[in-house]
């Protein structure tokens, strides 16, 4: 089969190679890969700055759907033919995470889906939603799980309630999306008039030019008449972090679920603490909120926004794209025949 093996950090050490097919073993089950798509994660795992302890050669990328081409003895879950997305944290079933459950992440430190065939156990994944592409499913296993579990796994997002999504990329759109379905009203920042634009379209209630509105909190604290958000989905990191605390109402919540700004972030305490703000950190989720993620998308027939697809043979041009920042929602990769 061929795969994509990066054995070296940096993206030209990307190369397209051939590696045996996969044999599946008691309760494992070999995925041909249809779809894959791309999260911010994949990119820093390929500079070399998320996991520097990587082994070589690896093959990249957590999110990807396809079909059931083989199944090991006693599996029972899913049969050949069959349509299914994989889960990124693949021992996490439900319940807490536990350091047992959630070391083994397809895209890193496990081998990822840039391949044509993955090898995976049968908890490890779910059918895929009916009424989406191959391509859309694949959009599902970390950005969109991790937006569902912000929001209704530890988050407590009600109907009436107020987000606030930073930027337009696969977290934030699924989180506007999945919140508005909740009843919530969304606000939306960003450094293009454009995607401010394209956001209030899928729903959100009012836009934020973050570069033209640099203390955009105070902006926030303006549209909510002085009071804060009740919820903020914090994906910048860096400085931002500080905004999201002073965009937030007394007793709200802060989910960080990326660092886009940056690994590190000062915060004056005193500012969380009197205001008695929940911050907490948010890794994807287990493969119970994928499967709830998927019925509420299925009864209501969302469909993820995907930015541009690129054929499995261009990963590096569709990485590429994503580090330019110009996506407006997911990238993906669909995969030959």
């Amino acid at each position: 089969m061929k795969a994509f093996e990066l054995r070296g950090f940096g993206l030209d050490s990307l190369v397209l190679t051939e590696r045996p097919d996969p044999v599946p073993g008691p309760f494992e089950v070999v995925v041909r890969m249809r779809g894959a798509s791309l999260n911010y994660r994949d990119l820093v795992l390929l500079r070399g700055t998320y996991d520097p302890n990587l082994r070589f050669p690896f093959v990249p990328l957590s999110d990807g759907a396809g079909e059931v081409v083989a199944v090991g003895p006693g599996v029972t879950r899913v049969k050949p033919g069959e349509r299914v997305v994989l889960s990124y944290v693949q021992d996490w079933v439900a319940g807490e995470p536990v350091p047992s459950l959630v070391a083994r992440r397809l895209g890193g430190p496990t081998d990822g889906v840039l391949a044509e065939y993955v090898k995976v156990p049968e908890h490890g994944l779910v059918h895929a939603p009916t009424h989406l592409s191959d391509v859309e499913a694949a959009t599902l296993p970390i950005a969109a799980v991790t937006a569902w579990h912000v929001l209704f796994g530890v988050g407590r997002v009600r109907p009436g309630d107020t987000v606030l999504v930073e930027g337009t990329g696969g977290v934030s759109l699924f989180a506007l999306q999945l919140a508005r379905l909740a009843g919530a009203r969304v606000l939306v920042t960003s450094g293009s008039d454009e995607k401010l634009a394209r956001a209030k379209a899928l729903g959100a209630s009012a836009g934020i030019h973050y570069r033209k509105t640099p203390e955009w909190d105070e902006a926030v604290l303006a549209l909510t008449g002085g009071r804060g958000v009740d919820h903020v989905v914090e994906v910048a990191g860096g400085a931002n972090l500080g905004r999201a605390l002073r965009a937030v109402r007394l007793g709200g919540e802060v989910s960080v679920v990326g660092f886009l700004e940056g690994m590190r972030s000062e915060l004056e305490l005193t500012q969380a603490i009197r205001r008695c703000v929940t911050l907490r950190a948010v890794s994807a989720g287990s493969r119970t909120s994928l499967e709830h993620l998927i019925r509420a998308l299925e009864a209501h027939a969302v469909r993820p926004v995907v930015d541009r697809v690129f054929p499995f043979t261009e990963a590096r041009a569709a990485l590429e794209h994503l580090a330019s920042g110009q996506h407006f929602g997911k990238v993906a990769l669909a995969f030959p025949g």
